[in-house]
């Protein structure tokens, strides 16, 4: 044999030998990361992660001398929190709502106490619901009941697989029960605004495309936070209305105790989450239009968020479990509302 051919089968054996390694997850070069963990998270965190992830890696370097890497998935929250349960191998889940990590806690992928195990409900920051409409706000759009107003296309994902579609329709329910309406009355709102939609995106980043680029619908409900970096980027097309009452959209953090176990990553995984509520991680947050926790940043960032009337899930709804159960299980009100029921 040649010594070219002797060369080439042995760069097609290195290549074999690392196609093989990248597929079972093992390191392929000497300078890969010592450890290395995956971050399930929701669809609009991934310009968040990308700024959050170098940062933390940055100071886990400085303080352990060791190297990590932070590699990322985003989907709509339920979806995502259904792959993890399915068996994608999440070292944490960063969600939108606390119902997801619920179920991750129920398959015994998660700590069942996982909402005491950081500060805040483990829940690093916040946001709330609210309205990106066209510039001028042609359709006059204000409040949650004119959303129901015929001839207004409202774009929001789906309930059934994303956590902003879930939040949009309990704060439009809620919004009638904390001025004293009935259910009914709440349900007929709800009714009236799905109605309404003339797309269910899988997910908040999709339903955000819809309504900027597609150029489909003359509302998009979505996170606070999303709607800022859509006003920043897209500034001279669009404006931001806040609804009179939202709810409190929790973004909940947990690390996925089955796997960190598995692995032995257990500590740095646990560092990572509580990165996000160091001083640095905070700022990074805020400065993603993500509402921070520390006292200090907030104050630094009151420009940034509109004071608004907001109510929970439990104050409201009697907490995640009940919400589910009720509303998005299969056979709930929502699959009533949008089957015509």
């Amino acid at each position: 044999m040649s010594h070219k051919k002797i060369a080439f089968s042995a760069a097609r054996r290195l290549l074999l030998a690392s196609t093989f390694a990248a597929a079972v997850g093992l390191p392929v070069a000497a300078s890969a990361a010592d450890v290395t963990l995956l971050n399930v998270s929701y669809d609009v965190a991934r310009e968040l992660y990308q700024d959050i992830n170098p940062a933390f890696e940055a100071q886990f370097k400085r303080t352990t001398g060791k190297t990590i890497q932070i590699k990322q998935s985003h989907g709509g929250s339920s979806k995502q929190a259904r792959s993890v349960a399915d068996g994608l191998e999440a070292s944490v889940v960063t969600m939108n709502q606390a119902n997801d990590i619920d179920m991750l806690a129920d398959r015994g992928l998660v700590a069942k106490d996982w909402a005491r195990k950081f500060p805040n409900n483990a829940a690093p920051a916040y946001s709330t619901m609210v309205y990106l409409v066209r510039k001028g706000n042609p359709k006059g759009i204000k409040d949650w009941t004119d959303l129901a107003k015929p001839g207004t296309k409202v774009v929001i994902p789906n309930p059934k697989t994303a956590g902003n579609g879930r939040y949009t329709y309990l704060a439009a329910w809620g919004s009638v029960l904390q001025n004293g309406g009935t259910d009914a009355q709440a349900r007929e709102l709800v009714t009236k605004i799905f109605r309404n939609v003339p797309i269910l995106d899988t997910g908040g980043r999709a339903a955000t495309t819809t309504f900027t680029q597609r150029q489909i619908g003359d509302v998009l409900v979505t996170f606070e936070n999303e709607v800022q970096l859509v006003r920043k980027e897209f500034g001279d097309n669009f404006d931001i209305v806040y609804p009179a009452s939202s709810i409190l959209a929790e973004s909940p953090v947990a690390v996925v105790d089955k796997v960190v176990d598995k692995r032995g990553v257990r500590n740095e995984a646990t560092a990572y989450l509580n990165f996000l509520y160091s001083e640095q991680g905070q700022e990074i947050i805020a400065k993603h239009y993500l509402r921070p926790r520390s006292a200090a940043v907030a104050k630094k960032y009151a420009a940034t968020f509109r004071p608004i009337k907001l109510f929970t899930v439990d104050e409201v709804f009697g907490g995640w479990r009940a919400a589910q159960k009720r509303h998005f299980d299969d056979g709930g009100e929502f699959d009533k509302i949008y089957g015509g029921q």
